[in-house]
């Protein structure tokens, strides 16, 4: 059997499919089920520092097998109420990576601060969501702000600061180095797309908010772009996100560049049965292609080995094992 453990920012996971935020990260129960049913690690659900109902409904349209729009406005119970969820997700043996959201490089400095004393294994900077106003793309779309907010962070904790970046740019990659430059020990490419559904004879857009993010199938080739042009211009390891839903999409992010993949709507879609399908089936895929260590895959795409993982400040980071 091939051997799926991957390292990543001073971590080791068990196998590179990680519960991406905003998916089944609801509760301390939820992320333990993730992880049991196969997850080598699980994002909570983005926390910002007050309690957020998100918008009205309806906040998903679906398109059959190509994708999901969501408008969902970031609802979450506030810095002061999650940390018992993530508790039990801890005690449950699950590698837990904390999200949070800010509309400044102060407000997700003291997010970070605060989640990071729970016990997370990393925390994720939600640098990317398309619809919230004052937050995610709206603050993550210019270089300095990245570098600026990721630096505060970096400042304020002591375990890997991993910094999730839009597609919704012109230029991502220089989001990415940006990232790198402010200190992150990896960045995640990519949230959601921007995009719009009207119904035509309600003259009026499907979602409540109007604009919502696109996710699935459909905005592959888009996450995986991200990916590619950001190996080998920065130093610090990937994490591919965005249409993942089968052993191949995986492997293509890990041939274009990433050490993980983070599965949102396929567990929307399937439940979180399928990161037990999923690593059986890599693992099946690697053998089949005679790869005997995913790792051994990260990169060959560009025809060149894969870089060193981590950056110079690698030695420094917390390191777990699920």
């Amino acid at each position: 059997m091939a051997d799926l453990t991957v390292r990543l920012a001073g971590l080791t996971l068990r196998n590179p499919f990680v519960l991406a935020s905003g998916i089944w990260g609801e509760s301390g129960e939820s992320l333990a089920g993730a992880w049991h049913a196969g997850a080598g690690a699980v994002v909570t659900k983005s926390i910002g520092s007050l309690a957020r109902s998100g918008f009205p409904n309806p906040t998903v349209e679906t398109y059959g097998r190509w994708g999901m729009l969501n408008a969902m406005g970031l609802p979450n119970p506030g810095i002061e109420e999650y940390p018992r969820e993530i508790e039990v997700a801890r005690r449950a043996g699950a590698p837990v990576i904390g999200s949070v959201f800010g509309g400044d490089a102060e407000e997700f400095a003291r997010l970070a601060a605060r989640i990071g004393s729970t016990g997370v294994v990393a925390i994720e900077l939600n640098l990317s969501c398309p619809h919230a106003e004052g937050f995610g793309t709206e603050v993550g779309s210019e270089p300095r702000d990245v570098e600026a907010i990721v630096r505060a962070v970096v400042r304020e904790v002591r375990i890997p600061v991993i910094a999730k970046i839009t597609p919704n740019t012109s230029d991502p990659e220089a989001l990415a180095a940006a990232a790198e430059r402010g200190g992150a020990a990896a960045v995640s490419a990519i949230n959601t797309v921007r995009g719009l559904a009207i119904d035509v004879r309600l003259r009026r857009p499907v979602l409540a908010h109007g604009l919502g993010g696109l996710s699935g199938p459909a905005i592959k080739p888009v996450g995986l772009a991200c990916v590619w042009q950001a190996f080998g211009k920065v130093g610090i390891p990937l994490i591919g996100i965005g249409g993942i839903a089968s052993a191949e999409d995986a492997l293509e992010y890990v041939m274009a560049g990433a050490r993980a993949v983070e599965v949102g709507t396929a567990v929307a879609v399937e439940g979180i049965g399928v990161f037990g399908r999923l690593a059986r089936d890599l693992s099946g895929l690697l053998d089949e292609l005679g790869i005997a260590r995913l790792e051994d895959a990260v990169g060959i795409a560009h025809g060149a080995p894969a870089p060193p993982v981590g950056g110079a400040s690698s030695d420094a980071l917390l390191t777990r094992s699920p």
